[in-house]
């Protein structure tokens, strides 16, 4: 099998690290990652400046696969736009994996995630496509428990994958685990978001920060579940079109053709 991998993280990251080792063990595995950190661009592309794509190392592995590692100067979409051009034009991967992620991309985060702009990227390709996340920001964080759980999740998602236009949105809790389970993406928002400072010369700047505020009344949310010890997994489309409140709007409106 031919698999895909990327991040917000960077290709140095442990977590992509992790994930790619689990991978090979099923196939071949290239990695396009951001060469610095990317988180909070969610599908965003560079369009400004020359992207440079540079490999940095390969290895075959004890199975006989191979990991390949590429570090590319754009964002986690552009990652996965390169590689689909550059390597994948002839076959597509048989699953793009993104992360794993240090740190929840549970409920609203899911908006900002890179991790997410990724498999969302990958989707458009016609890519199955999952998301990986997982909830600690520990640079150095322990992902023994979720390797532990991964295969079942990699198995089922490669026998039976998202429908086309829908991506797998996966987070871990950072301890233990009690089982896993479908969700929905978890309701909640970020206030108080920026710390206003001032610089030595006095003039004032911000850094953002904020807090998150849980509006999330019922247990089935996803970062409810998580925080209860689950694996989640947030079936997300990529066409955002709500079409009940589309039908209701067109019959509520009284618009008019202008002739």
């Amino acid at each position: 099998m031919e698999f895909l991998v990327t991040n917000d993280d960077s290709y140095l990251s442990k977590g992509i690290k992790t994930i790619s080792e689990v991978l090979s063990k099923y196939g071949n595995v290239t990695v396009v990652a951001p060469k610095e950190v990317q988180s909070g661009m969610s599908a965003a592309l560079t369009l400004t400046k020359p992207l440079r794509l540079k490999e940095e190392h390969q290895a075959i592995t004890s199975n006989g696969t191979y990991i390949k590692v590429y570090s590319f100067t754009g964002t986690p979409a552009d990652c996965v736009k390169i590689a689909m051009n550059e390597f994948f034009l002839e076959r597509k991967p048989d699953m793009l994996v993104s992360g794993i992620n240090h740190g929840s991309n549970a409920s609203v985060a899911s908006v900002y995630s890179g991790t997410l702009g990724a498999t969302a990227e990958g989707t458009i390709y016609g890519v199955p496509s999952i998301g990986l996340s997982i909830d600690t920001h520990d640079p150095d964080a322990d992902f023994s428990q979720v390797t532990k759980y991964l295969p079942q999740i990699l198995e089922n998602a490669l026998a039976n994958p998202p429908a086309p236009g829908v991506y797998l949105n996966i987070n871990f809790p950072s301890g233990s685990i009690k089982g896993i389970r479908f969700a929905r993406q978890g309701s909640g928002m970020w206030i108080k978001e920026f710390d206003k400072r001032v610089d030595p010369h006095g003039i004032p700047y911000y850094w953002m920060t904020g807090h998150f505020l849980d509006t999330e009344e019922n247990p089935s949310g996803d970062h409810k579940l998580m925080a209860d010890g689950y694996i989640t997994i947030v079936p997300h489309n990529v066409d955002t079109t709500n079409y009940g409140e589309m039908e209701r709007l067109n019959q509520a409106w009284k618009l008019e053709d202008v002739i």
